[in-house]
């Protein structure tokens, strides 16, 4: 899994590729957690290139969402494939989570 962080406007963008799974997620949590310990207030996760995702990456995600309501930071999820999707809609995280078409969309409707 290939992992960027970038910054678009005031938001923290994290663009995930490859796949999602029990070796990787380790990688993407260090990840979300350096930029939220780092004071990140507005995190969206960009999903574009992530073609599978597992149960361990849905666990990543979701102990994701807890810290960042924890520490009080909005997070979005972005640009997510169908097979990405799909295991969203079969957890229940689409109506937990906030998805969006694209980042520039999660970025406008976060301020």
């Amino acid at each position: 899994m290939d992992i960027t962080t970038t910054t678009q406007a005031y938001a923290t963008v994290i663009r995930i590729a490859g796949s999602m799974d029990a070796t990787t997620v380790a990688d993407f949590d260090a990840e979300w957690k350096k930029q939220l310990e780092a004071g990140a207030g507005k995190l969206v996760v960009e999903m574009s290139g992530l073609d599978y995702i597992s149960s361990a990456g849905l666990r990543g995600i979701l102990m994701l969402a807890k810290t960042a309501k924890m520490k009080r930071a909005s997070l979005a999820f972005a640009g997510m494939q169908s097979m990405v999707a799909d295991m969203f809609k079969l957890s229940g995280f689409y109506s937990i989570l906030s998805t969006f078409p694209d980042v520039d969309t999660a970025v406008a409707q976060m301020k």
